[in-house]
């Protein structure tokens, strides 16, 4: 399967990032099947900070690549994915989180009556 990812490059604590669409089993910074665009969280104008070419990404995603979670948030803020479908992913991925929280908030007050019973 096909996932449109970022690879990162740049050198430490200047990150700079190029998005790709890669096979999903390569490494991050491994072959790429195509250069798509770049990001730069450093650049302070946020016209220059995502740069993309949109039709390919269209392209890609028609064929059924996949984008990572944090490409796919920023291509819906660009109208590229279908944000009624991102909407619901996302409403469904706070859901498990807030069960993991309310079983980790659980964990504990259990483990103190099971002292006490000890």
């Amino acid at each position: 399967m096909v996932r449109i990812r970022m690879q990162r490059l740049g050198r430490r604590n200047r990150p700079f990032y190029r998005i790709a669409a890669a096979e999903q089993r390569t490494r991050r910074n491994g072959p790429v099947i195509e250069a798509l665009g770049t990001y730069d969280p450093i650049e302070k104008d946020p016209a220059k900070q995502f740069i993309i070419n949109e039709e390919r990404v269209k392209f890609w995603i028609a064929k059924g690549a996949q984008p990572s979670d944090t490409l796919r948030d920023a291509f819906a803020k660009r109208g590229l994915v279908d944000t009624a479908q991102w909407e619901k992913d996302r409403a469904f991925d706070r859901r498990k989180v807030e069960k993991k929280q309310a079983a980790a908030a659980a964990a504990p007050a259990d483990a103190k009556k099971d002292e006490k019973k000890a």
